[in-house]
This record gives C-alpha cells, sequence and structure tokens, in this order.
C-alpha cells in the first residue's frame, strides 16, 4: 500500500515565533528527515516552495484561470509531502511518526495528515 503523507504548517503562528526558536526547530528536521528515509520505506519526500511563489489554477466560464497563493482556504498551509510505500497502515503510521511535523513545531502549528493512496508512473 502506498500512503501520501501531508505535513503542515500554520503561517501565522511560525511567523509569530522568535527568530532563534524557528532557526533551533528547523536545525532538528534533517535527523528526523533521515531516520524516516532509513527505513527504505519512503519513495520520495520533498519541502514545498516559498508560499508567494504558489500558484492556483481553477477553470471559470470554460477557460483556467490562474491565481496567487495556496490552493485552498486554510488557516493551516501543506509545506511538504512524503510518500510511503508500506505493508499497512500501522507500518505506514509508525514510519509517518517519524516526519519532523509529528514529532515538532506544536508551536508553529505541525501537523502530518496520511492518506491512503492509489499510485501510478506515468513515463
Amino acid at each position: 500500500m502506498k500512503f501520501l503523507g501531508l505535513a503542515y504548517f500554520t503561517p501565522e503562528k511560525f511567523a509569530s515565533m522568535p527568530p532563534d526558536d524557528v532557526k533551533e526547530l528547523v536545525s532538528q528536521c534533517p535527523s528526523l528527515d533521515e531516520k524516516m528515509r532509513s527505513t527504505g520505506k519512503v519513495l520520495i519526500s520533498a519541502s514545498l516552495g516559498d508560499l508567494e511563489t504558489w500558484r492556483t489554477l481553477r477553470p471559470r466560464s470554460g477557460k483556467t484561470h490562474v491565481t496567487d497563493g495556496p490552493y485552498t482556504e486554510s488557516k493551516e498551509v501543506v509545506g511538504g509531502l512524503f510518500i510511503i510505500e508500506a505493508d499497512c497502515l500501522n507500518d505506514a503510521l509508525r514510519i509517518a511518526s517519524m516526519h519532523p511535523a509529528a514529532t515538532l513545531g506544536e508551536e508553529g502549528g505541525w501537523a502530518v495528515e496520511l492518506i491512503p493512496m492509489d499510485f501510478y508512473l506515468s513515463r
């Protein structure tokens, strides 16, 4: 089974943190990411770009319209993603719990959402 992990943060909470606290928090991420990847079950892991560069494409009156910003109206924003190939949900939960957003960053509104998925590769 494959699972999509979405790592969330709350921009307002994260922006209100003192810069030294942000630096300390973020400095802990690489070792946790590596622990998760070392399971051999993470197919892909990525941090997403700056929110100011995001664009949303929506159909409107038969045309595609492009707007700035995140794709949903939400207090939480996806900041990263990963895909796990696991034998079962419990195995996927064990691996996802190693992600920094599942173990750190409560003050920045961090969280992980784990979603079962069908996976197709196009070449």
